[in-house]
């Protein structure tokens, strides 16, 4: 996302601000929209530490947000905060972040609408519950709330990360000891057998034979093969029926679907039961689930179920009627519906579905290492049955 630099005036004068937008139009839209006086806009250089990892990190983040709760609820005013904060932190990019911040809300704007400005550090979740806390005066209570759900967010992702590392490279090594296999050994004893010639070679040797030449020779294509289909993908999720249908096909895969469907289940009432907590409206709180559900199928069904609210029904029937979470879930929703105790009920649902999310990995993990070392061996073994059958033919035609 484009960074715009601007200069506005104010009853000091000339004031000069940043912030992030995906358009120049977006960025003059927003101003307006904040009543800035915008005297001249422009796209700041993009810096280059943002290319090599100058980016805060979500650690960086959160790292933030615990200092900071520790700070206003010890009485310290919240611009003495943001100072003390914006200067003795590691990440150049997130200090210029908090002291603009810091700037704004000198000028008279809100923490939220501050933190609106970098939405590449501060997405809508973040800013909707500063919110409801600024409003609330429970300020410091929703920004340890924040951490606690950022840090189990990263733990939930690390899970599933792990879940995939193995298996990669399971694949990785096995890709690199077959085409090591087809280039490098297989000529020799292509060369091998030539010499000797007269006899057949069998089947199975001809064939991985065929492949060691086809591998030479047309290299570019099975590497462009790979690189082609992801870049399609890639290309594909990047528009709304392509993302939806890849998500439609991941949830229905074996084991890893029901992986995918119990990470959603978990982010979903862990950011419902988060946002519900602080104070955030039930509509405002789905939408931003929406948003931040990760998976177009589950995007889709929430945005239906918002509707559903709207015209006055509660949150499990229409949970139910979009069949995306399992029965037992929602059930428990209805259940904290009736008894005014939604918030909790979705921490408890999140808390269960963080374990499961354990155990699918689990299943998964051991599931795929034999079936990945089963591969890994009949590969390999195939190659080197190839290419031994014809010596020990020889072998026994000589006795």
């Amino acid at each position: 996302m484009p960074e715009f630099e601007y200069k506005y005036q104010t009853k000091v004068g000339i004031q000069t601000g940043e912030m992030d937008a995906d358009s120049l139009e977006a960025a003059q839209a927003f101003l307006k929209k904040q009543k800035v006086n915008v005297v001249s806009i422009k796209e700041k250089p993009k810096d280059l530490l943002a290319g090599f990892g100058g980016q805060p990190t979500t650690k960086d983040v959160v790292s933030f947000v615990r200092q900071f709760a520790t700070m206003i609820n010890a009485g310290l005013p919240l611009v003495k905060c943001l100072e003390i904060l914006g200067t003795q932190g590691s990440n150049k990019i997130f200090n210029r972040a908090i002291m603009d911040i810091k700037g704004r809300i000198e000028q008279g704007d809100t923490f939220a609408d501050s933190l609106r400005r970098h939405p590449k550090i501060f997405d809508s979740l973040f800013c909707n519950m500063v919110e409801a806390g600024e409003v609330g005066g429970i300020l410091d209570v929703i920004l340890l709330r924040l951490a606690a759900y950022i840090e189990k967010a990263m733990a939930l992702k690390g899970k599933v990360k792990s879940a995939l590392v193995y298996p990669s490279a399971i694949v990785v090594i096995a890709g690199a000891v077959v085409t090591f296999l087809l280039v490098f050994i297989i000529p020799s004893f292509a060369t091998m057998f030539e010499d000797m010639g007269g006899r057949q070679l069998p089947a199975v040797t001809r064939s991985v034979i065929f492949l060691s030449d086809l591998l030479i020779h047309n290299w570019y294509i099975f590497l462009g093969i790979p690189v082609a289909v992801g870049v399609g993908l890639n290309k594909a999720y990047q528009t709304d029926p392509g993302k939806l249908k890849i998500d439609q096909i991941m949830l229905k895969l074996p084991v890893v679907g029901e992986l995918i469907q119990k990470v959603a289940v978990a982010k979903f009432t862990r950011t419902m039961g988060t946002l519900i907590t602080s104070g955030v409206p039930i509509i405002e709180g789905l939408n931003i689930t929406a948003k931040t559900a990760g998976n177009k199928v589950i995007e889709n069904a929430v945005v239906e179920v918002i509707e559903d609210i709207k015209q006055g029904k509660g949150l499990g029937e229409p949970l139910r009627d979009q069949g995306i979470f399992p029965p037992m879930v929602v059930q428990m929703i209805d259940v904290g519906e009736q008894s005014g105790a939604l918030d909790a009920m979705l921490g408890k649902i999140a808390d269960f579905y963080d374990e499961e999310v354990d155990n699918a990995v689990s299943a998964l993990t051991s599931l795929l290492e034999p079936l990945l070392m089963v591969f890994l061996a009949i590969v390999v073994g195939y190659v080197v049955i190839a290419m031994y059958m014809p010596i020990f033919q020889m072998g026994a035609g000589a006795h």
